[in-house]
C-alpha cells in the first residue's frame, strides 16, 4: 500500500510520559497542525510491554510502505523498577521491544529481538530508516560500549538491517566520536540524509548531513541555534504536511520541561526558530523521547473511534 504525501492531514505521536508507575509504556497523541497535540486515550497507556523489563522508552514508530504495516520499536527498560541509571548503563538490556499493526489500532503482542553487542550495557532510543540503496530497513541505537583505550563504557551508535524487524544482521559501530553520543534520529529529503544526535556530554544536538547512509559519509552540518540549546535530548524531525517546513522537537529533559518544538524552512542550511510557547501546546502529559509520523485523515478518524481525545478539535 502506498500513501501520497498529499493525502496526509494529522499527525501522530507515540512516546512515554516518564518514570512513574505506568510512564514507560507507550501513549499516543494526536495533532492537525503538528504544533497542538491532543492526548489519546484518556492520557492513559495505548500499548504495555509485558516482556523483558516490563517497560520501554523512546519509542518509534514507521509505517512500512511497501507492506503497508506498522511498526513500533523501542527501548526495553523500565527506571521506575528501581534499578537506578547506573545499572541501566551497564548492565541494561540488550533487546529492543517491536509491535505491529495494519491499521495503527489493532496491535500485535511485543516480542524482543537481541541486538547489542556482547560487550554493550545498554540498548536505547532505537531508530529507523528505509535503505534505498538495500532494499530494507536500517535500524539504529545507542549502546554504552567498553573503549579499548580506557577500558571505560564509551555511549556509541550502533545499527543492523532488518527486512520484517524479527530477522537482523550483525551489529555494527554505526558512529563513534570522542565524546559520548546516544539518541541519533535521520530524515531524508530529495536524496540528502540529514542526522541529528546528542552529544552526551556537552547535552546538546549536534547535525550532519550525506548523500547516503554510509557511516563515513557524514559531515557536520553548522547548527547555531540549536547547538546552543542545553539540556536537551531525544531529537526528532518530521515535515509539516501543508507548507515546506520541518519541526524538530526536542527533549528538555534537564528542566522537565518535555518537548520544545523547533522550525526550519532549508535543512540543509541548520538554521531553526525556536517557537515561543504561545505557538505550541503539547498536551496534558508531559510527552518524553517519542517520535511523530504524517497520517491520513481516515487514519486520524480510525484512532479517535478507538481512544478518543481531550478534546475533539483535531478534526475539521
Amino acid at each position: 500500500m502506498s500513501v501520497h504525501q498529499n493525502t496526509y492531514t494529522h499527525y501522530l505521536m507515540v512516546h512515554f510520559i516518564g518514570e512513574q508507575p505506568d510512564g514507560e509504556q507507550i501513549y499516543f497523541s494526536l495533532s492537525q497542525d503538528g504544533l497542538h497535540w491532543h492526548d489519546l486515550n484518556r492520557g492513559l497507556p495505548v500499548l504495555h510491554s509485558t516482556i523483558g523489563e516490563k517497560g520501554v522508552r523512546d519509542p518509534f514508530l514507521i509505517r512500512a510502505v511497501d507492506s503497508g504495516k506498522f511498526y513500533i520499536i523501542a527501548t526495553d527498560l523500565r527506571i521506575a523498577s528501581g534499578k537506578g541509571w547506573s545499572a541501566a548503563v551497564n548492565e541494561g538490556s540488550r533487546d529492543i521491544v517491536i509491535w505491529e499493526s495494519d491499521d495503527l489500532v489493532s496491535w500485535s503482542d511485543p516480542w524482543t529481538v537481541t541486538v547489542g553487542t556482547a560487550d554493550a550495557g545498554c540498548v536505547w532510543a532505537p531508530e529507523v530508516i528505509y535503505d534505498e540503496v538495500a532494499g530494507d530497513f536500517l535500524v539504529f541505537w545507542a549502546s554504552a560500549t567498553l573503549d579499548p583505550g580506557t577500558n571505560e563504557r564509551k555511549q556509541k551508535i550502533y545499527s543492523a538491517h532488518t527486512h520484517d524487524f524479527r530477522t537482523f544482521t550483525s551489529s555494527e559501530l554505526y558512529i563513534e566520536r570522542d565524546n559520548h553520543i546516544i539518541d541519533t534520529t535521520i530524515i531524508a529529503h530529495e536524496g540528502i540524509y540529514y542526522r541529528y544526535s546528542k552529544n552526551e556530554t556537552t547535552k546538546n544536538i549536534l547535525v550532519e548531513q550525506s548523500n547516503s547512509l554510509d557511516r563515513d559519509s557524514f559531515v557536520p552540518v553548522d547548527a547555531p541555534v540549536l547547538e546552543a540549546l542545553e539540556g536537551v535530548e531525544g531529537p526528532q524531525i518530521f515535515k509539516l504536511n501543508d507548507r515546506q517546513e520541518w519541526c524538530l522537537i526536542v527533549d528538555r529533559f534537564a528542566e522537565h520541561k518535555g518537548y520544545l518544538p523547533l522550525i526550519t524552512s532549508d535543512l540543509s542550511s541548520g538554521d531553526f526558530r525556536v517557537l515561543s510557547d504561545t505557538e505550541f501546546d503539547m498536551g496534558q502529559t508531559q510527552k518524553r523521547h517519542g517520535s511523530v509520523i504524517p497520517i491520513t485523515a481516515a487514519e486520524s478518524e480510525r484512532l479517535l473511534a478507538a481512544y478518543g481525545a481531550a478534546s475533539q478539535t483535531v478534526t475539521e
